[in-house]
């Protein structure tokens, strides 16, 4: 993927007034990062993003595979008549090929071996009476080829496995190892710092004054980051300009997400629009027409820094790192998004003409319907109130009532 242009979209103006929700987006993924590739040992590599195909070294699997203990046959043999068989040998998992060498005779095979030459069929051993040396076939029903995983069944040599692009779970950890892939090319993470600012925030430890609250903010950020395999720095810093202005710089040229919560609205003391610009910060946009999360900032700084500068009200800042900071992270890894929609369960009313994104809590019905039920809370400061929900339901503005039964994007945490 190519850097993105600094320059701005022609068919919006970010800069006169609030924009939606849908512009928000599109400026924030047209920003995205240019893809860049490290090289990571196998066992370091969970939660990474490929950046390479990983493909069969070999036919998948590499031989014909007994997938069930019992006695190989050949079926010719059983659809003749025969019923009682000598066992040949026995032929346990992990044991080199052998051939029969007698005919009509078995085998005694376990799962996991490679079915003997000369045999085709396997027949497990509850449909078996084996005892001295000899096996009798009890069952009436039987096909050619049963219980034999066949060579190249799965994949055959050279074929992709897990295409570039994926996120590395424990699966595609066991397919890597299996085809012997001990380093493999993975998208960088961003380098990302999360700074909260504000008097009012103390640390975790302190006990904290009647008008002092402590910093949760930049932890919950910072958790969301982790989810998708980057730890980032935190930093706070308290109301001061001159502070925030001499700081800033060496941030955005070391940081390529920075992401600032607080101090971004019109009040007195949110010094933090004017810092951004005065450190050579391009605003895209200021202030979207949403609620949580109005006076969201973002925009790009000439080393290539992207910034996203959130309210600092807690569930505002949960929202749009949800909504923006965790797409555009996906987006410059080369993973697409995959919406999810939920129905809402009540009606429910709203009337600013703003997009809404109340807390809902999800149940899933037995007929695969997820259903969405709005949290009663009391606004963007009521950080308790997420704990009882499962999203963000992402309802579009233009309306003043959203109807049980309709259906509408979420965002899960």
């Amino acid at each position: 993927m190519k850097p993105t242009s600094f320059g701005l979209e022609p068919t919006i103006c970010y800069f006169c007034s609030m924009i939606t929700v849908e512009e928000a987006s599109h400026v924030v993924l047209r920003h995205t990062l240019a893809q860049q590739v490290e090289i990571v040992d196998l066992d370091q590599a969970i939660g990474r993003v490929l950046a390479q195909d990983i493909c069969a070294d070999r036919d998948f699997p590499p031989f014909d595979r007994v997938s069930m203990d019992g006695i190989a046959i050949l079926f010719d043999d059983w659809q003749a008549g025969q019923r009682v068989f000598a066992v040949e040998a026995t032929v346990a998992a992990g044991s080199p090929q052998v051939s029969q060498q007698a005919a009509g005779t078995c085998f005694e095979i376990m799962t996991g071996a490679i079915l003997p030459k000369g045999v085709d069929t396997v027949i497990r051993y509850e449909d078996l009476s084996l005892a001295g040396g000899v096996a009798e076939v009890l069952t009436t029903e039987l096909q050619r080829g049963q219980n034999v995983h066949a060579r190249a069944l799965d994949r055959r040599q050279g074929d992709c496995i897990v295409p570039a692009g994926r996120r590395i779970t424990a699966a595609e950890l066991g397919v890597a190892a299996t085809v012997g892939c001990t380093r493999c090319a993975v998208y960088r993470l961003p380098r990302a710092v999360v700074i909260s600012s504000g008097d009012e925030l103390v640390p975790l430890e302190a006990h904290p004054l009647p008008h002092q609250i402590r910093m949760s903010n930049s932890l919950q950020v910072a958790a969301l980051l982790r989810s998708q395999g980057i730890a980032a720095d935190r930093r706070h810093w308290p109301d001061d300009a001159a502070l925030i202005a001499a700081e800033l710089p060496a941030l955005l040229e070391t940081y390529e997400l920075v992401i600032l919560s607080g101090g971004v609205s019109a009040g007195k003391f949110d010094y933090l629009p004017a810092a951004l610009e005065q450190a050579g910060v391009r605003k895209l946009f200021h202030k979207v027409q949403q609620r949580p999360g109005k006076p969201f900032w973002f925009g790009i700084h000439p080393g290539g820094a992207r910034v996203f500068a959130l309210p600092g009200n807690p569930v505002s800042t949960f929202m749009c790192t949800l909504r923006y900071v965790i797409p555009w992270l996906q987006a410059s890894l080369g993973q697409p998004g995959h919406a999810q929609y939920a129905i809402l369960d009540n009606d429910l009313p709203f009337k600013p003409d703003l997009a809404y994104f109340p807390p809902v809590k999800l149940s899933y019905q037995s007929d695969g319907r997820c259903i969405a039920s709005p949290v009663p809370g009391h606004g963007s400061g009521d950080l308790a109130n997420l704990t009882d929900a499962d999203a963000f339901m992402e309802l579009p503005c233009g309306k003043n009532i959203y109807l049980a039964g309709e259906s509408y994007r979420i965002w899960k945490w």
